[in-house]
């Protein structure tokens, strides 16, 4: 049967795979035929997410990006990739008054610092093919808007997509096609912890033109458009996953 989003043939790295967002676009594209390798520090959500995933060539590597160390040997166990997802994020509630260094330091190292040199790494040793496509799964946060205690995530999602459109242009005569995701809220685990009451999260969905959060599917739907063949006149975009929250 004909489908333009077929991801078959294609080997696809998932970072921050272990849950959420990454855990869904991780399994959404082993169900579109992909090779997925998935990779974060925990060992145990991590065979869970295999445990899901679709296909019998599918692997698992247990890597710290954070370090250098962590990205070599994650490289040299991977194959020629067609297509990289960087989901792996954190994120830093401060006041921009307590804001110091260390914590922009925490937030930049994996929200910028860890993806770019992954990349950027494995350029070098040849293990993204040409034709490539790259996902960074960014916010509207630090792009489009912000909020009270986020000035630290947002510069490091603002980051993101300046960066995104910088590696557009100089990967372009390799054919590797590089964009971003701006998703809105999306409802994940970060819910369970009981932080935000069910009375400030019904408040909040109310801000959203379609009354909902989004859902990690809808936000791997994306991800498998980007990856596909589908979209190899798309690069250096933003693609917004928000439910119509930034037009208000």
């Amino acid at each position: 049967m004909y489908n333009p989003f077929s991801l078959e043939r294609k080997t696809i790295l998932v970072t921050g795979a272990s849950s959420g967002i990454g855990k869904a676009i991780a399994i959404e594209c082993s169900r579109m035929g992909a090779n997925v390798i998935i990779t974060g520090r925990n060992e145990q959500r991590l065979q869970e997410t295999l445990s899901l995933l679709e296909g019998n060539c599918n692997q698992l590597i247990i890597a710290d990006l954070n370090a250098i160390e962590g990205i070599e040997s994650l490289l040299s166990e991977i194959p020629v990739l067609n297509g990289i997802v960087h989901c792996a994020g954190v994120t830093k509630n401060t006041p921009f008054q307590f804001a110091i260094k260390e914590y922009f330091d925490d937030v930049m190292n994996v929200n910028l610092y860890a993806p770019s040199e992954i990349t950027r790494r494995a350029l070098k040793v040849k293990k993204i093919s040409k034709n490539a496509s790259i996902v960074f799964i960014s916010s509207i946060s630090g792009v489009y808007c912000s909020a009270v205690a986020s000035s630290i995530y947002s510069a490091s999602k603002g980051a993101i997509n300046g960066l995104v459109k910088g590696m557009a242009l100089d990967l372009a005569s390799k054919g590797i096609r590089v964009n971003c995701i701006n998703p809105g809220v999306i409802e994940t685990n970060i819910f369970d912890a009981g932080v935000i009451t069910t009375e400030q999260l019904e408040k909040d969905k109310n801000k959203y033109p379609l009354k909902r959060f989004g859902k990690p599917e809808e936000v791997a739907y994306a991800s498998i458009y980007l990856l596909s063949d589908s979209s190899t006149w798309v690069t250096g975009t933003n693609l917004v996953i928000d439910g119509g929250f930034t037009l208000l």
